[in-house]
């Protein structure tokens, strides 16, 4: 019996973009405050995932849905 180790390749994505790894030193969490500089609206966005398929698992930035204006 052989047991091998394989390294999870991890991949983000949000609205049809895939986002790189800065690095196994950032949790998710901090690579959504990392790329919510160029996207705002990540700032409000839950972490969901990881989906694991093979040796990649991808992690989804989902924005949290929410009524504006007068009308909510």
């Amino acid at each position: 019996m052989t047991i091998s180790i394989a390294k999870l390749i991890r991949e983000f994505t949000y609205n049809g973009m895939k986002f790189a790894d800065p690095g196994p030193a950032f949790s998710p969490n901090d690579v959504r405050d990392l790329f919510s500089a160029q996207y705002p609206e990540l700032t409000t966005a839950t972490v969901d995932g990881p989906e694991i398929a093979g040796d990649i698992a991808t992690y989804k930035f989902v924005r949290a849905a929410g009524a504006k204006g007068s009308h909510a």
